[in-house]
């Protein structure tokens, strides 16, 4: 999970909850998306489009063909070419898990439409619209795990199990929608933009469909399809999946092992606290910033829901037998590092939202008072917290994200490298993230920002990082 960004007061709205502006031309944007990248990135985004989809498939294949053996899989990738090893092993479509997906979004959506919530206010974006949104993700949880669970008791274990058993067939789905949603976003950012103000043209279409376009896509005036695609398929059926390899241990081994369901503790404690604050989530780098392209349309139908459980794929084929001792360590491992990402990110909200007035570590929280402007030409003020967590790292909240993906992969042992692919693309994502929310800062804030890191020296671990 991400920084929060920083917050400042709401501008002025109508009654549909934004405000329409023509932004000039002469008018540059402090913060945001760049505006014009250098002709590789176009090359490269196009690389990281064609390889993350073939990537997912590729762990499949690994741990359903080759035992989990990636050096096997490899050898073989090797051996046989690209396409005909893709060709002899890629899932399939099969109508019953693509109808059953279908069925699974669409009542993801209803429930995202019809239950009740409280109405919240994002940032201020680029272009200094505010938008509100309905936070009901949580009760959404409660009404898909209930249903879950009386579908699980009605037909059993094959039932529990469907999700796991048909895995490649549900994956082939994942890539296509995930394509499909891509592909809708770009041509809906040119055709029909909900805030053609907050849009951002590289120069290259290319980066323009990896990156994306638009900053809110919305259907009609607050249906936010950022919030619900980046939240609701995905991550409350990351708690399904969980469950269902769960269930598939058991169908096939006749037991359930210590490892699985500490996996499974640790993911649940993940989503729980997303969707506990969803609200906060709100004033995220994904929601706050990153406009919706292959990034993260596609990574939220197919990369989240395939490697983010890949914990339990694993187990459910491979079981791992903890020791008490090791089952306890890790999961106390784990759930410390949910509490130290959990207060970080407390410590900057509850700074910002008194504007200093509270206590951090039973102290008067010591921070930076700084301004930055929208293209709106509003200026905004913002508080840079320099004590608490954030006065030992920079980025405090994406120690305690490790902490936790690391632990979450040590219930897998240590015999294979696949369930610890989660943990390397963690550290890959975190630590490249915290270049880029460095240099966002850097042109947000100018030596506000200067001034915080000569204070707080080390960027995610103390000593080292």
């Amino acid at each position: 999970m991400e920084d929060i960004i920083s917050s400042g007061p709401p501008c002025h709205s109508d009654q549909k909850g934004y405000k329409l502006q023509r932004i000039s031309k002469d008018v540059i944007p402090s913060w945001g998306r760049r505006s014009h990248v250098p002709r590789f990135r176009g090359a490269l985004s196009l690389a990281i489009m064609l390889a993350c989809p073939a990537a997912i498939i590729f762990w499949y294949v690994t741990l359903h063909h080759f035992d989990g053996s990636l050096l096997s899989a490899s050898v073989a990738l090797r051996n046989k070419g690209f396409i005909s090893f893709y060709r002899e092993y890629c899932p399939v479509l099969n109508p019953r898990a693509t109808l059953v997906y279908g069925a699974w979004v669409l009542f993801q959506a209803l429930l995202y439409s019809f239950l009740p919530g409280s109405t919240y206010e994002g940032q201020p974006t680029p272009a200094g619209n505010v938008l509100k949104y309905k936070i009901n993700g949580l009760l959404a949880v409660v009404v898909t795990v209930l249903l879950f669970g009386a579908i699980s008791l009605r037909g059993g274990i094959l039932a529990s199990s469907f999700v796991a058993t048909n895995w490649g067939a549900f994956l082939a789905t994942f890539n296509i929608y995930g394509l499909f949603l891509t592909l809708a976003f770009y041509l809906k950012a040119h055709i029909s933009p909900s805030h053609p103000e907050d849009r951002k043209f590289s120069g290259s279409p290319i980066y323009d469909l990896y990156m994306g376009i638009e900053l809110n896509p919305r259907l009609g005036q607050s249906w936010d399809m950022k919030l619900f695609h980046n939240g609701r398929p995905g991550i409350i059926g990351w708690i399904l999946i969980d469950m269902s390899f769960t269930a598939l241990q058991f169908l096939r081994h006749g037991y359930i092992t210590s490892s699985i369901i500490i996996a499974d503790i640790l993911h649940l404690v993940y989503i729980i606290d997303f969707f506990f604050n969803e609200h906060w989530y709100l004033k995220t780098l994904d929601m706050a910033h990153d406009h919706v392209g292959f990034y993260l349309a596609w990574g939220s139908a197919a990369w989240l829901p395939t490697i983010y459980t890949l914990q339990p794929q694993f187990l459910a084929i491979h079981p791992v037998s903890l020791s008490p001792i090791a089952a306890a360590t890790i999961l106390t491992t784990g759930l410390g590092g949910y509490a130290l990402f959990r207060s970080a990110n407390d410590q900057k909200y509850l700074v910002r939202e008194t504007q200093g007035k509270c206590l951090i570590w039973g102290r008067a929280p010591k921070y930076i008072q700084c301004k930055y402007k929208t293209t709106d030409g509003s200026t905004h003020k913002s508080i840079i917290l320099c004590s608490g967590w954030w006065g030992v790292v920079r980025h405090a909240n994406y120690l305690g994200d490790l902490i936790l993906s690391y632990a979450m992969c040590a219930t897998c042992g240590f015999t294979h490298l696949l369930p610890w692919t989660y943990a390397i693309f963690m550290t890959t994502i975190l630590v490249h993230r915290c270049y880029r929310d460095e240099q966002r800062c850097a042109r947000k804030y100018g030596k506000t920002w200067e001034e915080y890191c000569e204070k707080v020296r080390w960027r995610i671990i103390p000593g080292i990082f």
